[in-house]
């Protein structure tokens, strides 16, 4: 059986981040799957999901680091007139710092519920906000 579960999200900053572990843990609860995987997918490419400890000060550090390997002043080539959008490209940094956290996770159900280390928690990443984001929670299994 699969079940696939949106989880909407709304921004309200160009760099943000959310924990959405227990979202997840609540759509794997509801799914009614006993045995088998989730992952989580985020549809949009300026986004980011990742997995990590849900601190403050890390989440900060996560931040400056991004920051520090994509600074926002480079000369992108993405900077440029984009005929198909009808504006310019003008979010390289998104794209570049999602690259770099990944668009997904996957964690195993074991007994109904998420199983994962006790310091594992599921972020969501935004790179290019303020905006309206969707994750698909996606449960596989019996």
């Amino acid at each position: 059986m699969i079940k696939i579960v949106p989880l909407k999200i709304m921004t309200d900053e160009y760099n943000q981040y959310f924990i959405i572990t227990e979202d997840v843990k609540k759509a794997v609860a509801a799914s009614g799957i006993r045995n088998g995987m989730v992952t989580v997918e985020t549809r949009h490419t300026t986004t980011g999901i990742t997995v990590n400890e849900a601190l403050e000060c890390l989440e900060s550090d996560i931040d400056v680091f991004l920051s520090r390997l994509v600074p926002e002043n480079a000369p992108y080539s993405h900077c440029h007139m984009l005929p198909d959008y009808g504006s310019t490209g003008g979010n390289p940094t998104g794209h570049l710092k999602a690259l770099l956290t990944g668009n997904h996770c996957h964690f195993p159900i074991i007994d109904g519920e998420l199983v994962a280390g006790g310091a594992q928690d599921i972020w969501f990443c935004e790179y290019d906000g303020p905006s309206q984001r969707t994750v698909s929670i996606i449960i596989e299994g019996e």
